[in-house]
This record gives structure tokens, sequence and C-alpha cells, in this order.
């Protein structure tokens, strides 16, 4: 129950942030530059559990280079109005820090994103999911039954903040799962909250 709780109250936060974001029609300042393709650097630190109703139980870091693409101008109504955006991912440094030091690498070959056309200023509020797989030394989470190859999924939330013409930081919340998909004997789910950095440049 006290996990469950933990991501209500990271689940309710962003979902608070985005609708005051949303709702900031009459403070919005000049768009950010016209965009089509988005190449950018990230870091993520995820909590949360395994095999235990504790959120404190797991944690991992990763890093990687994302390359996007608008697939879509301007679509919707209201505060629905916004633009759709396909990503995809290269994860070069994937490590489980707890309960055991286990490293890798992966990727997410499909990540969607839809850019909201409300903003404050610079700062434009976006929602996302992404899908892929890691592969790790030695299996995750550890255990003779489970996998070294895993699935990974995700979905959440964050701002864009642009700084500069055609740049911009990326701030975001999202839960974050892992797992093998019933491929070895055992299959006990990394389900937590990750909290993103990133840096942007639009071509």
């Amino acid at each position: 129950m006290k996990a469950i709780w933990q991501f209500g109250v990271a689940r309710q936060a962003v979902i608070l942030l985005l609708l005051a974001l949303s709702q900031s029609a009459r403070a919005q300042g000049p768009l950010p530059p016209a965009r089509s393709w988005d190449i950018s650097v990230w870091i993520a630190g995820a909590t949360g559990e395994e095999t235990t109703n504790s959120f404190a139980q797991a944690q991992t870091w990763s890093a990687g280079v994302s390359l996007g693409k608008l697939i879509t101008g301007e679509l919707g109504k209201g505060w629905r109005r916004g633009t759709l955006e396909y990503g995809f991912d290269l994860i070069p440094v994937f490590v489980q820090s707890r309960p055991q030091t286990i490293h890798g690498g992966g990727v997410e070959p499909v990540i969607l994103r839809w850019d909201s056309s409300r903003h404050i200023h610079r700062l434009v509020p976006y929602i996302e999911l992404a899908g892929g797989a890691v592969i790790t030394t030695s299996n995750l989470p550890p255990g003779s039954r489970t996998s070294s190859f895993n699935f990974t999924a995700r979905g959440g939330g964050g701002v864009l903040l642009f700084t500069q013409n055609r740049r911009s930081w990326d701030i975001s919340c999202r839960w974050a799962h892992v797992s093998n998909a019933n491929l070895a004997n055992f299959n006990p789910e990394f389900n937590g909250v990750q909290v993103s950095l990133g840096y942007h440049w639009y071509k």
C-alpha cells in the first residue's frame, strides 16, 4: 500500500503541473521557434520495487542520446492542441545500483511525445510514452531464474524550458517499468518513478 500511495502522489504532482501550465493561455509569451528535428542528451534516475512493496527497494540510473522528429503539424483544439513527435533513444549507460550493482545498455525504438501548444513564455509542457529493451551483464533483478534481457516501458510528462534559439532544457517525471515479459522462469518486474534531466538542440 505504501508503494501505491507514493506512486499516486508522484503521478498527481505531474498531472497538477501539466494542468497548471495548460490552463495558462493568458500568460503566454512568444512561441518557441519552429522545429523539425530534435537531438538531445539526457540522464535519468528511478526508484521502485521489484519483489517487495517498497519504492526504496531498487534504484536504476541511465543516460543516453535521443533523436526525434515532428510527424504532425498542430492538431486539436483548446487545451488539447499540440504536435506529435516520434523519437528514438540510444542508451549506452544503464546501471542498477540497488539492491546489487548491474551494468548494461539498451534502446528505445518507440517514443511518442505530444508537445502542448499552450505555454508560458518559453515553458512548454508535454506528455510521452516509450518502449524498448535493455541488456545487462548479469540477470536483472539478480537471480538464476531471471533474465539479462528485459523490456522497458515508461510514460509521464514534463516541461521544455527554451533558453536560447532552438535550444532547451527538459525536466520530466515518469512511471518506469522493466520486466522480461515471462521470457525467463521468474518475472518480478521493476515498477517505479523516474526523474529525468535533458538538453535539446533543434534543427
